[in-house]
């Protein structure tokens, strides 16, 4: 109990206490928001936090050692800042939520009890239950790099090296027809080989999406148009005329590496790795053991 301050302590102590939930959520693009259980405004720690959500929390606990505890939030999608197409976005995934225990009489006398990040949300009839992780599920995730024969860097970034703003690695065109869930039909890529935006990356530029990225599957060619498919998105449907600018893929293989980006001194794969099968493997005629490379 010594992280609470003494006011509030005082208080606790008393037969009956004013006290109530606030909480301060930071999304990963920047945006700040405060809320609470309350039924007024409430200015705390230099912060407005609304009640018109009406946001409530589920039993709390606090274990030793390192479990991982989680507590629920739920609330009504009544929020101008907590929208449905938001949750659906992607743009809560992630989130870190600060819990304040708050003396809604005097302001002033809080405790900051909890920090957590968001992660499974769940929405139904216009409501939502948020599942806040505290910050030890961070332990829970791997770390540190994998002995793999495939590229573990993400195109583009840092330690892959390679220069995306390339037009060669650029394109954009405009939604013609939707021919299925998450398959397009689209101008605009014409005279670029197929496969060579599988796995990239499409970004909305127009339509209900604008804003949204999405990772590409598959492309492929048909007549003079090219077929896109996407991975599943939840959100508004993508229609015909919608806009889109789009980046090259890779498959993280070593060969992609070398033909299609002249990237291979930065691979950050293992290609030369030989594997289970010929670790157990016995001597046989017509192996090749001359010490080369298994992958040229």
């Amino acid at each position: 109990m010594s992280a609470y301050p003494a006011q509030l302590l005082d208080h606790f102590g008393q037969a009956v206490t004013s006290i109530c939930h606030c909480w301060r959520l930071e999304r990963r693009d920047g945006a700040i928001f405060g809320f609470t259980d309350h039924d007024c405004k409430l200015q705390v720690d230099g912060m407005v936090f609304e009640p018109q959500t009406g946001l409530s929390a589920s039993e709390a606990r606090q274990s030793l050692g390192l479990s991982v505890d989680t507590v629920d939030v739920e609330g009504a999608l009544s929020s101008d800042h907590i929208r449905d197409e938001d949750i659906a976005a992607g743009l809560y995934d992630g989130a870190t939520v600060e819990t304040f225990l708050v003396n809604w009489r005097k302001p002033e006398h809080f405790a900051r009890i909890r920090k957590a990040t968001i992660g499974k949300i769940t929405r139904s009839d216009g409501r939502f239950v948020a599942e806040l992780e505290s910050l030890l599920h961070q332990l829970d995730k791997p770390n540190g790099r994998y002995v793999t024969r495939k590229c573990d860097a993400e195109l583009g970034d840092g330690r892959c090296g390679v220069n995306l703003e390339q037009p060669a690695f650029n394109g954009a065109g405009l939604v013609e027809a939707v021919e299925g869930p998450d398959v397009m039909r689209v101008s605009g890529l014409g005279g670029i080989e197929a496969g060579w935006f599988s796995f990239g990356v499409l970004t909305w530029i127009s339509g209900a999406r604008a804003g949204q990225a999405v990772r590409v599957i598959d492309h492929r060619i048909e007549g003079a148009s090219s077929i896109l498919t996407l991975e599943t998105a939840t959100g508004p449907d993508v229609g015909a005329g919608d806009g889109f600018s789009i980046v090259a893929g890779c498959d993280h293989s070593f060969a992609t590496c070398k033909a299609k980006f002249a990237n291979g001194l930065n691979f950050r794969g293992f290609p030369h790795l030989p594997g289970n099968d010929v670790a157990y493997a016995y001597v046989a005629d017509g192996g090749v053991f001359d010490g080369g490379p298994v992958v040229p």
